[in-house]
């Protein structure tokens, strides 16, 4: 993992888009198209792109947990509607 902490400045457009540099673009798997999540945590803005390498690590995160179960119930009650 890279230890030195590289910054950027960029800016807001006036409907609030902002460009990701490249260099992150392409360490993030960023293209045309890729989806983000955005939210608020601490006072700051997270933005976190949405690829294959981060769908792929999310991989069994929900092992142990009754996740599954809890997903057939509700599909189950959706069909008895």
């Amino acid at each position: 993992m890279n230890t030195t902490l590289k910054t950027d400045t960029v800016n807001f457009g006036a409907k609030g888009q902002v460009v990701i540099p490249r260099r992150l673009r392409k360490e993030f798997e960023i293209e045309e198209g890729t989806k983000a999540q955005v939210y608020e945590e601490n006072g700051n803005i997270i933005l976190k792109p949405i690829t294959s390498k981060f769908i792929k690590s999310l991989r069994g995160s929900l092992k142990g947990t009754k996740a599954m179960e809890v997903f057939m119930a509700e599909r189950k009650r959706e069909r008895e509607l």
